[in-house]
């Protein structure tokens, strides 16, 4: 009897601990499907869906506190905000993509601001190697959330929200540094 205690006990401890390392797993196999370049295994760990509709709400959100009561009270005003909204959804949809989530991921710039700094580059100079989640924390919030922040290419912090289905963790969130990116 005691030896299926004992064997009960060690399942459920290596249970327990395959649970608490699912998202560095995770994280793991993200950076390395960034690195490669691989669309479909990337797929597999981000959810493009939840984040297109975080960051809609997100950007939504910030077009209407910066807006400000006059604005949203104003008939043209609101038409005004519902047009801005379509355009920054537009926006976030190139975002919510492989390629755009593994932009963000290396901590590069997604939109390029202008400031002449393009034209001092050297077009034949080598590009540096993709270094996907460079520098992250981590940070449980609960047994089924995680967050992992990385500094955009602006040092500015982009939490990634990880939750938890079964024993499977998946990049549900992205939380980016909106002041900062729009004007």
């Amino acid at each position: 009897m005691k030896k299926w205690i004992a064997a009960l006990a060690l399942v459920l401890a290596l249970l327990l601990g395959y649970v608490a390392a699912g998202p560095f797993l995770t994280v793991r196999a993200i950076r390395a499907a960034v690195k490669e370049g691989n669309p479909g295994e990337l797929s597999k760990h981000v959810d493009f869906a939840a984040i297109r509709l975080s960051l809609k709400a997100q950007v939504n959100d910030y077009l209407v506190r910066r807006a400000g009561p006059e604005v949203q009270s104003n008939p043209f005003g609101a038409i005004g905000l519902s047009l801005a909204g379509s355009v920054a959804g537009t926006a976030v949809d190139a975002i919510a993509t492989p390629m755009g989530i593994g932009a963000v991921l290396e901590g590069r710039k997604l939109l390029r601001r202008v400031d002449g700094s393009a034209a001092d580059r050297d077009a034949y100079a080598p590009v540096a190697p993709a270094e996907p989640l460079k520098k992250l924390s981590y940070r449980f919030e609960s047994p089924s959330r995680f967050t992992a922040t990385v500094a955009n290419a602006d040092g500015d912090p982009v939490v990634f929200v990880l939750t938890r289905d079964g024993l499977n963790w998946t990049v549900t969130d992205v939380r980016v540094p909106l002041e900062r990116m729009l004007p």
